[in-house]
C-alpha cells in the first residue's frame, strides 16, 4: 500500500535511475539530458528503464546489474520484479499475465555513444529459443533523441547488408578480423533528432558514434559481435562474441538477405503517425501493430492538457522535454525532464498536463497488444 492507502498498483511510480555498463563508452549526453552538471562519457553509457532484466557482461557476472529499483513512500527501494510478482495482473493487467505470466515482454533503454558500437545481430525468436532456450528474441527500435558530433563526425547507423554479401564472405571478413571491410559490407545511414528505425532479429548493425536515442527491445540482452576489438581498441572476449553458443552458431544468427541503400532505409525507417490531436496537444504512432507484434511506441506532444487511454495493460513513460504534471482519478504527480515512469495496468485515463515553459514531450512505451 502506498501512504494514500491505495494499491501500489492503482497508480503511476516513477523509477530510480539505473545506469548499466557496456563494452563500449558514452553518457555524457545522457547525464547532461538528466541534470548533472559534471557530464562525462563513461562505461556506463546506458540507462536500463523498468527493466526487469540482468545484464549479461562478459568478465562481471559476479554483479547483478539492470534490475531496476522503486523508491517506496517508507524511503526504502526494492526491485521493480520483485514489486510486480507481489501483483502481476495488478500491476501488467490480466490479458498479459494470460499469455506472458509475470514477465513484462518489454525493456526500454536511453543510450548515448560517445564510440561507435561494435557490429552486431540479436537473434530472433526461432533462434533465441533454440539456442538459448528463450521465448523471447531481440528485436528493438530506436527513436532519435537527439546527438553529437564525435571527432567532427556525425550522428549515423550501420544497418543491413549491401547486395552480395554471403555467409561464405562475412565469415571471411570475421576471420580475417577486417572491420573495415565489415563497416563496409552494411549501409550507413545518417540520423537525426525525431528518426525511429525497426531493428529485427537477425539484421547486422551498429549504433554509431553520436547518437542519443531511446531503444524499446523484447526483454533479453541476447548480443552476438563480430568485432574482437571495440573501435577504442577494448578486447572483445570470444564468449562476449558468441555467448556460450560457438562462432558457427554465431554467424548463422544473421539473416543474409541485402538491400540497396534505398531499399534498406524504407524497410526499416518508420515515419511517425499522427494518432489524434487536439488544441492542447497530440499523439504520434511511432511504432505500431503495422511495424512489429514485439512492442509498441507512442509520443504525446502536450501544449495544454492532454489525455491518454488506458487499454488494460501497463506502460512505461520517458519525459523527453518539458515539465509539468500528470494526474489520474484520485491523484497527481509532477514531472520533469528524464523521469521515467511505470503505469499499472488498472490506470484507465491519465491527464498530461504542461506547465506552459516549453511544450512537454513524453515516450510511451508499450508491450505486444
Amino acid at each position: 500500500m502506498s501512504s494514500s492507502g491505495r494499491p501500489l498498483s492503482g497508480e503511476p511510480f516513477k523509477l530510480l535511475k539505473n545506469r548499466v555498463w557496456r563494452t563500449y563508452s558514452g553518457g555524457k549526453f545522457l547525464e547532461e539530458w538528466q541534470g548533472s552538471l559534471q557530464a562525462e562519457d563513461t562505461s556506463f553509457p546506458e540507462e536500463w528503464v523498468a527493466s526487469t532484466v540482468v545484464a549479461k557482461n562478459v568478465g562481471r557476472e559476479h554483479i547483478k546489474e539492470g534490475l531496476s529499483l522503486v523508491s517506496l513512500d517508507n524511503g526504502e527501494t526494492m526491485p521493480l520484479l520483485d514489486l510486480i510478482l507481489s501483483d502481476p495482473q495488478g500491476f501488467l493487467g490480466k490479458s498479459h499475465v494470460a499469455k506472458y505470466g509475470a514477465q513484462t515482454a518489454l525493456l526500454v533503454k536511453v543510450l548515448d555513444a560517445s564510440e561507435r558500437l561494435t557490429i552486431q545481430v540479436h537473434p530472433d525468436r526461432a533462434f533465441a529459443m533454440e539456442q538459448f532456450e528463450s521465448q523471447f528474441g531481440k528485436t528493438e527500435a530506436w527513436y532519435v533523441m537527439g546527438g553529437r558530433a564525435i571527432d567532427g563526425e556525425e550522428p549515423y547507423v550501420l544497418f543491413g547488408f549491401k547486395p552480395g554479401v554471403t555467409k561464405e564472405s562475412w565469415r571471411e571478413l570475421f576471420e580475417r578480423q577486417d572491420i573495415d571491410g565489415m563497416i563496409d559490407a552494411l549501409h550507413r545511414i545518417p540520423v537525426q533528432e525525431g528518426d525511429v528505425f525497426l531493428v529485427e532479429g537477425g539484421i547486422p548493425h551498429a549504433i554509431g558514434s553520436g547518437c542519443f536515442l531511446i531503444e524499446i527491445q523484447e526483454p533479453t540482452d541476447l548480443t552476438l559481435r563480430v568485432e574482437r576489438t571495440t573501435p577504442k581498441g577494448n578486447s572483445v572476449p570470444d564468449l562476449a562474441c558468441h555467448q556460450g553458443i560457438g562462432i558457427e552458431r554465431m554467424l548463422d544468427c544473421f539473416h543474409y538477405e541485402s538491400h540497396s541503400y534505398e531499399n534498406a532505409r524504407s524497410k526499416w525507417k518508420k515515419s511517425p503517425a499522427l494518432l489524434r490531436e487536439s488544441e492542447d496537444g497530440k499523439e504520434l504512432v511511432l511504432i505500431g501493430k503495422e511495424s512489429t507484434d514485439r512492442f509498441r511506441m507512442h509520443t504525446i506532444e502536450v501544449t495544454g492538457c492532454f489525455s491518454t487511454e488506458g487499454s488494460g495493460v501497463f506502460g512505461i513513460a520517458i519525459v523527453i522535454s518539458g515539465s509539468g504534471s500528470v494526474s489520474w482519478a484520485d491523484g497527481e504527480m509532477s514531472i520533469n525532464q528524464s523521469d521515467e515512469i511505470f503505469m499499472p495496468a488498472g490506470l484507465n485515463a491519465l491527464s498530461w498536463n504542461s506547465d506552459g515553459a516549453d511544450k512537454l514531450k513524453v515516450v510511451l512505451c508499450y508491450p505486444p497488444e
